[in-house]
């Protein structure tokens, strides 16, 4: 019984955790595309725009929900389903960090350890095609269609590259069980440097690393791969026959999938929870260090405000961060936070490129990003493979 409850709670809380973040994560993305384009982004509703998410939810579920006459009724309801339930179901496997024991019971920051949880994201992530295509063909609508093709096309051809670019982190650390190839990552190689695969012998990869990331890119129809709502070109792609909360289904698919993404990155080649260098050497002060600084310029700010009401809400995020400083120094728990924060940081700092990248580069010409999936990206992730497993075999 208590197993089952706390089954419930934990899916309860990575269920809260998650969809904050991907309301957030939008937040964020228009934060940062702002301050790179020199302008404000979000700041009217609630402190600093930090409302606006809410703003929109509300927009969303009270906005009507208009249903066009030619449409497949059943599959373009089952289109933003399917995109908005293989995305959050990827998340059930991934592993957050190391175990916690309240009381009598120990449990693992993750909602379930399968043995194969590799395979699983790659089943699951190669159903969500589904969700795209279907979205285009039932709408009836010639740019939906287009949208739709494009996706299929675009979603199943960096796929391989993809598939390739994980088999070989594979190949070195001997499991498909997510946690234990981050266990395969602990320690480090001459008492500094981390045995990340990433950098991880008898072939660092470095090369995985970036096709992976470059294919994740493509399969989440971010730019510079976004042809399939190209609004250039196909008005808004697969999805512009829908509105209200199927659309915002699909959107919060795509954040959902970039979260995935990242956090399948950061388990295969950056060491999952590990820190970067030894906590002998300070790594455990790394977290309340940002918290502090973070809290002491809120606090500055507050003094001195850029905005009037900046002089009441900059002190209370200040103390807030305050609080979280004290609490990563908090002895009990830091063998639980630190690799949590180690992990989000990682996975953070991933989802920051993401949003870099939208802002820095223009789309490519679906020609293009065809013929850099087969005649590039394909073949260099096959060559790394073959390269990775000879090292491996000749290793062992």
């Amino acid at each position: 019984m208590a197993f089952y409850i706390i089954s419930l709670i934990k899916i309860a809380l990575v269920a809260f955790i998650l969809l904050t973040v991907l309301a957030y994560l939008q937040w964020v993305e228009r934060k940062v595309i702002a301050h790179v384009q020199v302008r404000m982004g979000p700041s009217r509703v609630g402190p600093h725009g930090l409302l606006q998410p809410l703003a929109d939810v509300i927009k969303l579920i009270t906005k009507e929900g208009v249903m066009p006459p030619q449409v497949n009724v059943f599959f373009y309801l089952l289109a933003p389903f399917l995109a908005v339930f293989m995305a959050l179901i990827s998340i059930s496997v991934i592993p957050f960090g190391t175990q916690v024991t309240i009381g009598p019971w120990t449990t693992q920051l993750q909602l379930t350890d399968v043995n194969v949880g590799i395979l699983f994201l790659l089943a699951v992530s190669s159903m969500g095609v589904y969700g795209v295509a279907l979205a285009g063909w039932a709408s009836n609508n010639k740019y939906a269609l287009l949208g739709g093709l494009r996706s299929s096309a675009q979603m199943i051809s960096y796929e391989l590259p993809m598939s390739f670019s994980i088999a070989s982190p594979l190949l070195i650390a001997g499991t498909l069980s997510l946690r234990d190839i981050v266990n395969a990552q602990a320690g480090y190689n001459f008492g500094f440097l981390p045995k990340w695969l990433i950098f991880a012998g008898p072939f660092p990869q470095v090369i995985s690393f970036f096709v992976f990331m470059i294919a994740a890119f493509a399969e989440t129809n971010r730019i510079p791969f976004d042809l399939p709502e190209a609004e250039n070109e196909l008005v808004a792609g697969f999805h512009v026959e829908y509105s209200s909360m199927t659309f915002a289904s699909f959107f919060m698919a795509e954040y959902a999938n970039m979260v995935t993404v990242c956090s399948i990155a950061t388990l295969l080649f950056l060491g999952g929870w590990h820190p970067l260098w030894p906590a002998a050497y300070g790594s455990n002060f790394v977290a309340p260090a940002i918290l502090f600084i973070a809290g002491a310029l809120c606090i500055y700010h507050g003094i001195n405000p850029a905005r009037p009401f900046d002089r009441y809400t900059l002190p209370v995020f200040g103390l807030v961060f305050f609080g979280l400083t004290a609490l990563m120094l908090f002895p009990p728990v830091i063998p639980v936070l630190m690799p949590l924060f180690w992990f989000l940081a990682k996975c953070g700092f991933l989802l920051f490129v993401f949003i870099w990248i939208r802002a820095t580069l223009p789309r490519f010409r679906y020609d293009q990003l065809m013929g850099f999936a087969w005649k590039f990206l394909f073949p260099v992730a096959l060559l790394n493979l073959l390269v990775t497993g000879l090292a491996v075999a000749l290793g062992h």
